[in-house]
Formats: structure tokens, sequence, C-alpha cells
């Protein structure tokens, strides 16, 4: 019974975590999770634009410092299904107050890295509307980019510049 208890409560934990293992921002309820897909690199940026966007999802996924936030994420997951596996002889209410201290600790984390990565990344974004001579630069999802000239997408930029960026500190 109690590999079962252990057993049923790393599940439980796995469930929970597996859908926020990205630490990033979910879609806005009634918005498509699957980001639009980053535009091809030799999309020529259109002369004259004002207005661009960027897939911050997919920022998180593919730089490097995003790969390594998500690992560390990963990280606790692990450790907090390696503890409940190592309990003994758990209660069902020492089963629901682990995996809910577990929870609030891996969402504190992923706060934390969300943050962090946001605060590094704003000012690279910044410079690139700046350089581009933008009114806008946009995140594609939250402004339920349906399409665009795919020569507006500076998500592949950005991810060059920013992991550019964290390589120089």
């Amino acid at each position: 019974m109690r590999i079962r208890r252990a057993h049923i409560l790393s599940i439980a934990l796995t469930a929970v975590t597996m859908a926020s293992t990205s630490f990033a921002q979910q879609a806005p309820a009634g918005r498509a999770a699957t980001p639009p897909p980053a535009a091809p690199v030799n999309a020529p940026f259109p002369a004259g634009a004002k207005i661009a966007y960027v897939n911050v999802q997919a920022i998180v996924q593919t730089s490097a410092e995003g790969k390594s936030d998500n690992a560390k994420v990963d990280a606790l997951v692990k450790k907090k299904q390696g503890e409940a596996a190592a309990m003994k002889a758990p209660t069902p209410q020492d089963q629901q107050k682990f995996q809910q201290q577990a929870q609030q600790e891996i969402q504190q984390l992923q706060t934390q890295l969300q943050a962090d990565f946001q605060k590094k990344l704003m000012p690279i974004l910044q410079q690139m509307a700046q350089e581009k001579h933008l009114s806008m630069l946009l995140s594609a999802q939250d402004a339920g980019l349906i399409w665009a000239e795919p020569g507006l997408d500076l998500t592949q930029e950005a991810i060059k510049r920013f992991d550019a960026s964290m390589a120089k500190k």
C-alpha cells in the first residue's frame, strides 16, 4: 500500500506540473495555446514597417536562458517526485499537504524565473524596436495574432540577440 500511495502522489504531482514545465505565461482563456510558428530566418523585414511582433513562448523554449530555466523547473519537479516516492506510509492528508507544498514551491520558482527572464529580455526587445524605428512591438500570443507578413516576426533575431547578450554576462 505504501508504494501505491507514493506512486499515486508521484503521478498526481507529475500531471499537475507537466502542463506547466515551461515557466512562461500561458495563453489566456479562449486563445489558442499553440503559439504561431516563428518566421523563416530569411524573411526580410519590410521597409517602412512600424509594427512587428515576437513569439515570446518560442524565445523561452529556444533561447539558452529559457532552456536553462526550464531545466531548473524540471529538476525541481523530479526532486519533488523523488521525495513523494520516498515518503513512508503517507496518509491521504500527508499526500495532499505534500502535493500542495510542492505545487506552491514549483509555482514560486516558475514565477521568479519568468520575472527574471522578462527583466533580461525587455531591454533586448526595446533596443530592437528602437533600431527598426517601430511604433509597436507586439507579443504574438497576447495580441491574438492570426496572420502577419512573415518578415514582421522578429523572434529569431530576438533569440540570437538574447543568447548573445546572456553569453556576455
